[in-house]
């Protein structure tokens, strides 16, 4: 237990809450960055190359087929509870995430912002409608079962490595509506995070009176321009990160350690993860 992060939340009663994938590393899901900030494996894929190159939409889908069977295994941890236990006491103003996991929601938090979408759905870019991922992973299975037992190392945002594949065959389903492209419905590096979202989330930090970021890097601007608002307004703002975050000049508090053991005082005196129930969904 950090005694100096216990104090900063209890002084601030009104928190603005910034996630990145440090805190679902836990879960079982890789992170992008090591403790620099820099890139752990190749940059993620750009929108552009997605949205222009067949064989870069082949190369995705063939590495989301078998990534995804771990990706949607992942469950909420003790980081994901301490937040969710915090929202339910009135003490969170916004929850915002850069992950794409929904495993705030499935620890039980309400109204959140999911800044760079969700993985569990597919958009089609030409009609908009949303399909279920695991739909699509049917669908993506009858077409190319010979994929369905590959081996490959977990990568974030469930990728996969499959070094050496040959993807030219892999086939891709359009949309079942309209026949367009498909792609999942998360923000990809080169495109935009949708302006409704961003407008959210500044106004629940506006209602804010710190803010307070754990297991992010802040190194992509989506992220840091709430820590750079906070700093501009006056707020104090705390981090929980294992290695160097882009805001580190602009922190009142640094807490180097793993996520859910930092926050692991919000969760005194509650049961433990295997002694509570479940939910259906």
């Amino acid at each position: 237990m950090h005694s100096a992060l216990r104090e900063f939340i209890e002084r601030h009663p009104r928190l603005f809450v910034l996630t990145g994938a440090g805190c679902s590393t836990a879960s079982g899901i890789p992170d992008w960055r090591n403790a620099d900030g820099d890139w752990k494996r190749a940059r993620p894929i750009m929108f552009q190359a997605f949205m222009t190159d067949e064989f870069v939409r082949r190369r995705y889908w063939a590495r989301s087929l078998v990534g995804w069977e771990h990706f949607r295994r992942a469950r909420p941890n003790d980081a994901h509870r301490a937040l969710a236990s915090l929202a339910h006491r009135d003490r969170i103003t916004g929850l915002v995430t850069q992950n794409v996991d929904r495993l705030h929601q499935a620890a039980g938090s309400r109204d959140v912002i999911d800044l760079h979408g969700r993985l569990d759905q597919v958009r089609c870019m030409d009609c908009e409608r949303r399909l279920p991922r695991a739909d699509f992973q049917e669908e993506l299975l009858r077409r190319n079962p010979d994929w369905a037992g590959l081996a490959a190392n977990e990568a974030p945002d469930g990728d996969a490595d499959l070094d050496g594949a040959d993807f030219t065959r892999f086939q891709v389903p359009a949309c079942p509506h309209c026949g367009g492209l498909l792609k999942p419905d998360v923000v990809f590096f080169g495109e935009s995070v949708p302006p409704e979202r961003v407008r959210g989330a500044m106004d629940r930090l506006r209602r804010a009176d710190a803010m307070l970021v754990v297991g992010s890097s802040l190194m992509v601007l989506s992220g840091y321009r709430f820590a750079r608002a906070a700093a501009a307004a006056g707020k104090p703002l705390a981090a929980v990160n294992l290695g160097r975050t882009r805001a580190d000049p602009l922190l009142t508090l640094k807490v180097t350690q793993p996520c859910a053991a930092a926050l692991a005082f919000l969760l005194e005196g509650q049961a433990p993860a295997s002694a509570r129930p479940t939910g259906s969904g």
